[in-house]
């Protein structure tokens, strides 16, 4: 069996040539940099940040988002050198397999899956819950619940799902035209929450800046507390759970690295970008450096206004949490508006993001082909609709709370993965016209492979497990029908190539020249 197949870069570029699979590229800078923050920017930046202050760092969670914003800034560099080379829709299961073979294509394509369909059934069931509190606050005694016998449903996932489907169906230019309005929009509200929230900083709250180590099981609600719920590396070493010092500003980054989860879906995107080979790295540069900045501010403002003690003494603790105990209970109806609109926009991104991994997968043939067919607006919208379906269906209908772990290690997985795949591309065809090139070589790209890897191992015992039950459910699918109907396997790759024509050339810009061999 060949199981390490590899695409070569010209084959990938062909196939975008095929007029009933091909996207539209209508995307700028700003578009992909709004698509980033976007989907970084949610419900996350009001909550995560408290719950990494309360239960792993203390005020030391303000480092904890500095190193996962550095870990991720790093391993998005990598898929910025990768777009400008492969401006092919997949991201990372794309670029995989041109560098490691068709089984770790796979591999990275699944985890890809699971990430954006948990995040997407997540975050479409959250908007719901979060749309009727604002309701509530706001004074309107209604609710999106509708009984149908003994059945209760949330029909809100539906209608946000459903709005977002039909806009991307329409075009992709549309729907990041209308994500990127909202995205100002809560991006304006969350600066107003920050400044207001500066008036109500004690400096004495952020003493001690790093808390002395202690047992998970002296800190009510710490999510380290059980075996199966602390940190692996903590497990397969026998350490007892801990929370704060250094090993809790570790832990805190692989918890807020949740936040920074959009910007693999951004790399997904190239295929529909102008210009991918400068557009994509400056529009995942920008997107990103807006991102950190503003979830450290949120945790400055956090971290100030309330004491981490307080915090751990609460049940699910927030930005919102901060505001009521510092006496600004007003706050609660803007944070509220504020998360409404930030998951309307990560709905968004992450449909996208989702159809377009199946989209490559289905093109290469490792899912059914049919799935990769566009409509007459140069979108997959059979496909779009499919996958709606299943994310409305996944929110109304599941508990998906006990899964949403599982989008970071996806996501780190696929970060590991670029990153290793940047020197040996670089060893294998160093002829490639290179727009954005990740500086370091080959030593930088090792070590953002072992951050990521690090940060994976700081993620539960659980959660790892959870983890290999959807490998081997990949696999089962893989040896089952996948490896079988491949394009690369049964030779019907090199026969779309020829008669896509001539390989499209990698998009740079003009003033890239010839490149040089490291």
């Amino acid at each position: 069996m060949h199981l390490f197949r590899t695409k070569s870069v010209e084959q990938t570029l062909a196939e975008t040539g095929d007029s009933e699979r091909k996207l539209v590229r209508t995307l700028g800078v700003w578009d992909l940099a709004m698509m980033g923050v976007a989907v970084a920017v949610g419900a996350g930046i009001f909550s995560v940040g408290a719950q990494a202050i309360a239960y792993h760092a203390g005020p030391a969670a303000i480092v904890s988002f500095l190193i996962a914003g550095i870990v991720c800034g790093a391993a998005v560099m990598c898929y910025a050198e990768f777009a400008s080379m492969i401006p092919v829709a997949g991201s990372a299961y794309t670029f995989t397999y041109t560098t490691m073979g068709e089984l770790v294509a796979w591999v990275i394509g699944w985890d890809l899956i699971l990430e954006m369909l948990m995040a997407g059934s997540v975050i479409a069931k959250y908007w719901g819950v979060y749309l009727n509190d604002f309701l509530h606050l706001i004074g309107w005694n209604t609710t999106t619940q509708v009984h149908v016998g003994s059945l209760s449903v949330d029909v809100a996932p539906l209608m946000i799902v459903g709005l977002f489907t039909v806009l991307l169906v329409f075009g992709t230019r549309l729907s990041t035209r209308v994500d990127s309005a909202l995205t100002v929009l809560k991006i304006g509200i969350v600066l107003f929450v920050v400044i207001v929230g500066f008036f109500y900083i004690k400096a004495s709250n952020f003493t001690p800046f790093i808390p002395p180590e202690q047992p998970a099981s002296s800190v009510r609600g710490a999510s380290a507390s059980g075996a199966m719920m602390q940190p692996l590396w903590q497990w397969m070493t026998g350490m007892q759970p801990t929370v704060y010092g250094v090993p809790g500003i570790l832990s805190g980054a692989a918890l807020v690295f949740f936040a920074f989860l959009g910007f693999d879906v951004v790399a997904t995107a190239s295929e529909e970008t102008k210009d991918p080979g400068r557009n994509v790295p400056l529009g995942i540069g920008l997107g990103m450096t807006m991102v950190t900045v503003l979830y450290m501010l949120v945790a400055i403002v956090t971290t100030g206004m309330v004491s981490y003690k307080q915090l751990a003494k609460v049940d699910s603790p927030s930005l919102a949490t901060g505001f009521e105990l510092a006496g600004a209970t007003w706050a609660a109806k803007i944070i509220s508006l504020g998360i409404v609109i930030g998951l309307t926009t990560v709905v968004m991104v992450l449909l996208l993001g989702l159809t377009r991994v199946i989209f490559a997968m289905s093109r290469d043939g490792l899912l059914p082909r049919s799935l990769s067919k566009v409509g007459k607006h140069g979108t997959p919208a059979r496909l779009q609709i499919m996958v709606g379906v299943v994310v409305a269906l996944v929110a109304c209908l599941l508990n998906v709370d006990i899964l949403a772990d599982m989008v970071n290690i996806g996501t780190l997985s696929a970060f590991t993965l670029v990153a290793l795949g940047i020197p040996i591309m670089r060893r294998k065809r160093p002829d490639l016209p290179r727009a954005f090139r990740m500086p370091g070589n080959p030593w930088v790209p090792i070590l953002i492979a072992l951050a990521n890897f690090w940060l994976m191992l700081n993620l539960s015992v659980l959660t790892w497990l959870r983890f290999l039950v959807w490998l081997i459910v990949g696999f089962l699918i893989y040896f089952g029908y996948s490896y079988r109907h491949s394009l690369l396997g049964t030779g019907g790759l090199t026969d779309h190539a020829s008669q896509a024509g001539k390989p499209a050339e990698p998009a740079t810009s003009p003033t890239v020249g010839s490149v040089e061999r490291e």
